[in-house]
């Protein structure tokens, strides 16, 4: 039967189950003073006419003490094998007394000895060493561990052939998790997943790397100190990509491209109240011109105009 057990001021807290299997251990065990009872009681109870001779008592004291001898080495061995295992990646299998079965699995922090057993302390549960399944290199585990977050991040991504911009940023996190995992733990990735990821990866350049790329190419191949009004339409496409990008892409804009953005909406906001100026006045002419004909054609004296006529 399987033992779980609480640790509590570095000590082992006996449980039901942990009693039940000392219980267990006490009765089912024979040792040496044991068999030299029964050796008495054979001895008492033989058939006095066909006695059992003394070389056949010594020879089965010799098979018990041999045994003895084998089981102590191989209990030594057990709790030198426990205190190896200290600091090592493990999985348990355990059966409580209901049948019920687990797979608990952690680094082994300590190992606690008692009554000639070693338990193994995961995470402060202490675990029979009986219950040991598997021992795993830890660097095998953290690929192994890597490569399953990977996937089922991955998996909750919508349909890569649906994905919008407002899917950038999830789809950003996963292609940071595979380009931060060692060559190692991808080797644990199938071939479908990597798949997978590849089509992930075009849609993500497709929708928030290339804008970005553009934007910042624009940005930063503009002269803003000779910029004209001739320049107008280029600057307001420029703003109109930015204002169009979601604050994750926004996020992804280095600072130095984002101070000479806003450069450029003030050099474009500085163009636009010019160019506005310009127009007004030019109305203003016009408007000036207009009343001062209408005015000199009011002035005008009727003779003359017959005259004119």
């Amino acid at each position: 039967m399987s033992v779980i057990a609480q640790v509590k001021d570095g000590q082992l807290v006996e449980s039901a189950t942990t009693s039940s299997d000392k219980d267990k251990k006490v009765n089912s065990s024979l040792d040496k003073d044991a068999f030299l009872q029964l050796l008495v009681a054979q001895m008492k109870y033989q058939d006095p006419l066909e006695p059992t001779s003394n070389t056949e008592y010594i020879s089965q004291l010799a098979t018990f003490s041999e045994l003895e001898e084998m089981q102590n080495l191989n209990s030594a061995m057990t709790l030198q094998r426990a205190s190896q295992l200290v600091g090592q990646y493990v999985y348990m299998k355990v059966t409580d007394s209901s049948g019920n079965t687990t797979y608990p699995e952690g680094t082994v922090d300590y190992v606690v000895y008692e009554n000639g057993k070693a338990y193994l302390a995961i995470e402060e549960n202490l675990y029979s060493i009986d219950d040991l399944q598997t021992v795993a290199d830890a660097t095998y585990t953290i690929a192994v561990k890597a490569a399953e977050s990977f996937v089922e991040s991955i998996n909750k991504l919508p349909n890569y052939k649906y994905v919008s911009r407002s899917d950038g940023e999830a789809i950003g996190d996963v292609v940071i998790a595979y380009e931060s995992m060692t060559d190692y733990e991808k080797s644990f990735l199938s071939d479908e997943t990597l798949e997978l990821y590849s089509n992930y990866l075009a849609k993500y350049q497709e929708l928030i790397v290339t804008p970005i790329s553009t934007f910042i190419t624009n940005v930063e191949g503009m002269d803003i100190e000779n910029l004209t009004a001739e320049d107008m339409t280029q600057l307001e496409s420029v703003i109109g990509t930015y204002k169009d990008f979601t604050a994750y892409q926004r996020s992804l804009i280095g600072s130095d491209t984002l101070e000479l953005y806003d450069q450029l909406k003030a050099k474009y906001e500085e163009l636009k109240a010019a160019e506005e100026e310009t127009e007004t006045g030019a109305e203003s002419t016009e408007e000036n011109s207009t009343e001062a004909v209408e005015e000199t054609d009011a002035g005008t004296p009727a003779g003359e105009e017959a005259a004119t006529e």
